[in-house]
């Protein structure tokens, strides 16, 4: 059975404070770090993030100083290990509206997952190439991008059935000595059609050329023009995971 996740919902009334202290990308990186990868020393960070072992010493402080980040077993007392006190970090996008301070770190930790989805796609074909995964992984995994037309509450109702459907599998292979850990990236954002005022195409010039999105990725991507939609690659995000059901999860 899958451990329950453990969730920390921020309010940007009560925890002004910890959004300011977790508005920092190398923050947010280390974090997912954390989560993904399990405890680990400042020193280690610093070398998967190629920063110096001062610069995450002392970003991981901040952390633990707003509950980010605890204090994990040592395995000597040489170093102090750390690791993430939450699963994922949650809140409401209506809340974050509230100002500047709690909008800037909505945009910070996006951000962060986006820079994450280009980590994946690198450390996903590092892996297949080198043979750390098989190849009955080639063909399952990648990335879609796609538009339709929906509505608010059919938007609600999608990030709910992906929620359901990735807690129900993720249960289903717990123990599954086949399982790997995949990383999910999905984004909803609504964009305001081309013939509105002031609005831009899908390219950003003002107009609308589908074709223009097509296949990318590694590992053999396949795409379709019409819709936008690329499989080839996928891999691992330290942001963790959003969601837009009047909120996020990262």
């Amino acid at each position: 059975m899958a451990r329950e996740q453990r969730m920390r919902v921020l309010d940007p009334e009560q925890d002004s404070a910890a959004l300011k202290a977790l508005t920092h990308p190398l923050r947010i990186q280390l974090l997912g770090m954390l989560r993904q990868d399990g405890a680990a020393t400042a020193t280690e960070l610093a070398e998967r993030a190629g920063e110096s072992s001062a610069s995450t010493s002392y970003h991981l402080r901040v952390l633990a100083k707003y509950g980010f980040v605890t204090e994990a077993e040592h395995r000597d007392g040489r170093e102090r290990r750390w690791q993430a006190a939450h699963d994922v970090t949650a809140w409401s996008n209506e809340a974050m509206e509230a100002s500047p301070a709690s909008r800037a770190f909505v945009t910070a930790a996006r951000q962060a997952q986006a820079e994450h989805l280009e980590r994946s796609l690198t450390r996903h074909a590092e892996d297949m190439a080198a043979g750390r995964l098989g190849p009955e992984w080639l063909e399952p995994s990648g990335v879609s991008d796609q538009v339709v037309r929906l509505t608010p509450e059919s938007l609600t109702e999608l990030w709910d059935v992906l929620r359901r459907t990735t807690e129900e599998l993720a249960a289903r292979d717990e123990d599954d000595v086949r399982a790997e850990q995949v990383v999910l990236l999905h984004a909803a954002l609504p964009l305001a059609g081309a013939g509105r005022e002031g609005a831009t195409g899908a390219d950003g010039s003002g107009g609308t050329d589908k074709s223009a999105r097509a296949a990318v990725g590694s590992g053999g991507a396949r795409g379709r023009s019409e819709a936008g939609r690329s499989r080839g690659a996928g891999g691992r995000g330290d942001a963790g995971r959003s969601r837009g059901a009047g909120g996020e999860e990262a």
